[in-house]
């Protein structure tokens, strides 16, 4: 593929995620065209959407540039041989943290973060307890019990 139809595809799957926006609760979605720094969709208060038309697959990286822009970043990744007819079918790429707090605001789970790390995932650097992470058999349960002096022992 050549470089402009790479960009010719990237503008145009730029467009079709702003369109999926505003036929679906954001009606002032706009494309903000390639080139330009911060969120690749405007209008869309409170988010920072990157958009992806690409055959390298590098989510890290993406999120990462999302992470730049102000809101909750996500990425919208248009795999080869997916058109615009299937955008509901893109994947969309989120931190884990995000997808939580999301999950949560939604009613799923019991609204309560996890006692060892008060739900941020990290690790206690003077105990070495990763929380969640060390502990999956009980992450996100309030009355698990379990304090950091007594990890291996779980």
């Amino acid at each position: 593929m050549s470089a402009a139809s790479r960009k010719q595809r990237g503008n145009a799957t730029q467009t079709e995620v702003a369109r999926w926006f505003a036929q679906h609760g954001w009606p002032y979605a706009e494309s903000t065209g390639a080139g330009r720094t911060g969120s690749d969709i405007t209008g869309v208060p409170g988010l920072a959407c990157e958009v992806k038309a690409r055959r390298a697959f590098s989510p890290l990286a993406w999120i990462r540039q999302a992470a730049g822009s102000p809101g909750l970043p996500f990425v919208v990744h248009r795999p080869d041989g997916m058109g615009p007819m299937s955008v509901a079918d893109w994947p969309v790429t989120l931190r884990l943290s995000d997808f939580t707090g999301l999950l949560q605001s939604a009613g799923y789970g019991d609204g309560k973060p996890c006692p060892l790390c008060n739900g941020s995932g990290a690790v206690d650097v003077e105990t070495g307890c990763g929380g969640c992470s060390d502990y999956p058999g009980i992450a996100h349960e309030p009355a698990c019990g379990v304090e950091p002096a007594q990890k291996g022992s779980a």
